[in-house]
């Protein structure tokens, strides 16, 4: 059992804290055996699974993540190590559909700056992925200058888990508060 799973069954988090367990906090134990990043946790007290992932990990707001690609996967890694990649995305904003390109050491860094080419900074302040059971849910706090937004993105690959994270946060920060 993964050190995390242990401590969210003895019912405490990395640093020895209690764990206390809201309804989200139990939905997402039951779903991936680990507790919420603790600043999260904190911030959805109290709230339900549903209300939970409708707030975190919703798919609304004025972006939209459609084909993703890392267009250059057969580059093998040079003598100073892996290079940057090329990634290629089609993102909606609003009903605006655009392509966008950018070359960046993952699909993460390449995400965060497309998403600032078209305006929408989202610079990634805390980043944590859980995987169970063949899912992956990603948590990232990030912040454009002006606040910061915890959300959350779930999938079966890590990498759209990641994603879906990214475009979650930038449409969190780009609601009003």
């Amino acid at each position: 059992m993964p050190i995390t799973e242990s401590l969210a069954h003895a019912g405490v988090d990395g640093s020895g804290e209690p764990v206390r367990r809201c309804p989200a906090e139990a939905g997402f134990a039951h779903h991936f055996g680990a507790a919420l990043p603790r600043g999260l946790r904190e911030e959805a007290h109290g709230m339900s699974w549903d209300s939970f992932t409708a707030t975190y990990g919703h798919s609304g707001g004025p972006l939209r993540l459609g084909d993703w690609a890392c267009t250059d996967t057969d580059r093998r890694a040079g003598r100073l190590g892996p290079q940057a990649r090329n990634f290629r995305a089609v993102i909606a904003v609003g009903d605006r559909i655009t392509t966008s390109s950018a070359a960046a050491g993952g699909p993460v860094a390449a995400l965060t700056a497309m998403l600032h080419e078209l305006g929408f900074t989202v610079e990634i302040l805390e980043f944590r992925q859980i995987q169970s059971s063949g899912r992956t849910a990603t948590f990232i706090r990030g912040g454009n200058g002006a606040r910061t937004e915890w959300a959350m993105g779930e999938a079966s690959d890590p990498i759209q888990s990641s994603l879906r994270a990214v475009i979650a946060c930038a449409n969190r920060l780009a609601s009003v508060a």
